[in-house]
């Protein structure tokens, strides 16, 4: 396991802060509201809220036990899922990688480690709605002794300006399902092949396992290949994989994850 995370790196989390600040002004609200619903004997609405209330708390118990598991420096789940991937990638090293949806940087500063002799780049779309920015990625690659070997660049997943056949290595981490610019998040696949050199190596990680995404998932590796893909591998339901505890595979969360893997 590669050691990543220290004071001087911000790696965010799949629980963002603003969510759960959200939750704690929900909370203060529906809590003034269930005291002056009581205090005016309005039993009703107050039963009510009660109970809204009593939910509201749990949910966000929930989603800050989610947010100390995944934590870099807690849990540590977020860097499991980024090593489970690693593994899987067939590569010397020797060339350039690209991290497609690279967010704050993290799996992209865990390839450079774990390819010394590679050239990366991150890539991201960004934007206010997430809490990820490209200074960021800069200031975690600086921090982990690697930023000499790094590029960060803003990028659409759905319509890259990478020629076809850029990269010796593309990798990718839940960020195809989150693609506006792309309804059919198999095209988003197919985008991300496109710029992998033939005979390169290719590791994409998203909630494959939802039929509402990506339909049959077997079918749709059977079309890979008939495309020309060389060597294609699929495993579902990577959420039932130890690293990964059964408290946070809710619906809303982990779940329906899958890995596709192999050379272009």
């Amino acid at each position: 396991m590669i050691k990543m995370g220290n004071k001087n790196t911000n790696y965010g989390n799949w629980v963002p802060a603003a969510m759960m600040k959200t939750c704690g002004v929900a909370i203060a609200v529906v809590s003034l509201l269930t005291v002056v619903c009581i205090a005016l004997q309005f039993k009703i609405p107050a039963v009510m809220l009660g109970i809204l209330l009593i939910v509201m708390i749990l949910f966000t118990l929930y989603m800050k036990k989610c947010r100390d598991i995944f934590d870099f420096n807690k849990g540590g789940m977020m860097g499991k899922v980024h090593q489970y991937l690693v593994d899987h990638m067939k590569w010397d090293g020797d060339g350039t990688l690209l991290d497609i949806g690279c967010g704050a940087g993290a799996l992209t500063i865990r390839c450079a480690k774990a390819y010394p002799n590679a050239n990366l780049i991150g890539m991201d779309y960004w934007g206010a709605e997430w809490s990820y920015a490209k200074e960021q990625c800069e200031n975690n690659a600086e921090a982990e002794g690697v930023a000499d070997r790094i590029k960060f660049r803003k990028g659409d997943a759905g319509n890259m300006e990478f020629a076809t056949e850029s990269f010796d290595v593309a990798v990718s981490n839940f960020v195809f399902h989150e693609v506006r610019s792309q309804s059919d998040k198999r095209q988003v696949v197919r985008e991300a092949l496109r710029v992998v050199k033939k005979g390169g190596s290719f590791a994409f990680q998203d909630m494959f396992e939802q039929k509402a995404l990506y339909g049959d998932m077997n079918a749709f590796i059977e079309e890979l290949k008939a495309e020309g893909i060389a060597e294609i591998h699929y495993i579902g339901n990577v959420e039932k994989e130890e690293f990964i505890p059964k408290f946070v595979t809710a619906p809303w969360m982990i779940k329906g994850v899958g890995l596709i893997y192999g050379k272009k």
